[in-house]
């Protein structure tokens, strides 16, 4: 495997192609507009080394002996790993690419391709990342903050997320409209909302088996 000098925080382009000299060109390629760079031979290896919990893509050669790309890029998907990949082929065909597309592929581009075309996808790429990393980091907040709330205050939220009124909530859960006042009091500050709204985002970002959470 090659790699360039990295920084933690930096984006990462893990490149798989089994032909040693197109790896070597697109990692001074990526190197070339200041991108990190990690390189593998195939499929087998970049599984074997992990993939980085860094923010990047994916650049996979379709065709290569054992497993392919589009192998890989079902393994991954298997495993829940959604990182970005931009697909090259020197034999690409309409069924491949409707396929890796479906499956969530940045791009498929056919070789020889220009350079920028392929930064311009490769940084696409990192820009889907990126913000699917944010994504699962805010669900993930929302989800720790909701753990912390008593079954009355998970109760109150979700009425409050259906567009209740207090006095709605109180005669719902059969108790008193200052209780819900002190219980929604409680949920705004526990789960860092500064306003209705953002409560109301919070909720609907939560995956429903979070809030389905047995109350009890």
């Amino acid at each position: 495997m090659a790699t360039s000098a990295v920084v933690a925080d930096n984006p990462l382009v893990l490149v798989v192609d089994d032909d040693e000299d197109v790896r070597n060109s697109l990692q001074e390629l990526m190197e070339s507009v200041g991108l990190d760079v990690a390189c593998f031979p195939s499929p087998r290896e970049l599984l074997s080394a992990g993939l980085p919990d860094r923010p990047g893509c994916l650049v996979l050669d379709v065709r290569m002996p054992g497993a392919s790309g589009l192998d890989l890029q079902h393994q991954l998907s298997a495993r829940g790993i959604t990182k970005p990949i931009v697909f090259l082929t020197g034999y690409g065909d309409i069924p491949m690419t409707v396929q890796a597309m479906k499956a969530g592929a940045v791009d498929f581009l056919t070789k020889p391709v220009r350079d920028q075309t392929l930064l311009d996808a490769v940084i696409a790429g990192i820009q889907r990342d990126v913000e699917q990393r944010a994504q699962a980091e805010n669900i993930h907040q929302h989800s720790s903050r909701f753990a912390t709330l008593t079954p009355r205050e998970r109760q109150v939220l979700r009425e409050v997320a259906r567009g209740r009124l207090n006095k709605q909530i109180a005669f719902e859960l059969g108790i008193s409209e200052i209780t819900v006042k002190l219980h929604r009091s409680n949920v705004m500050r526990k789960m860092r909302a500064i306003s209705i709204g953002e409560l109301i985002r919070a909720w609907d970002s939560l995956p429903s088996s979070v809030r389905e959470t047995p109350q009890a």
